[in-house]
């Protein structure tokens, strides 16, 4: 993540650590359920229909690693390997933008703002476009 201006500190560390983290990952989810239904069909549901809780904790796991924190992910389920995770969906032009619009709404309602919010938009947008397998 060597393109944000004056890295001294990760990402991680600029939003506030684990728990800053984990508040944007269940932002993003919060987002993702009222706004984006198709987006919320393609993950796991509990029965009544809600995104499963551990797929909020997974992306929360993947997040604090992915922005410069301890790799609990790894740990707990090895490498990432995005793209073949995300395989046996469908990811179009739409898909990546309603992701987009849930990450972009989660960082707005923590805050994120300048470089770093430029940072990250960008680098999201680029993984979000590299995981397309679709029109």
């Amino acid at each position: 993540m060597s393109d944000l201006p004056n890295l001294e500190r990760s990402p991680y560390d600029m939003l506030g650590g684990r728990e800053a983290v984990l508040a944007i990952s269940e932002a993003f989810y919060d987002a993702m359920e009222a706004h984006e239904p198709a987006l919320t069909a393609t993950h796991r549901l509990t029965p009544e229909g809600r995104l499963h809780p551990e797929v909020r904790e997974r992306f929360g796991l993947f997040l604090v690693g992915w922005l410069g924190g301890p790799q609990d992910y790894m740990a707990q389920h090895g490498h990432p390997r995005l793209r073949m995770r995300h395989a046996r969906v469908a990811i179009d032009v739409a898909m990546r933008d309603a992701w987009l619009r849930a990450m972009r709404a989660a960082l707005d309602k923590q805050g994120v703002q300048g470089p770093l919010r430029a940072f990250l938009d960008q680098r999201f947008a680029e993984v979000a476009d590299f995981l397309r397998n679709a029109g």
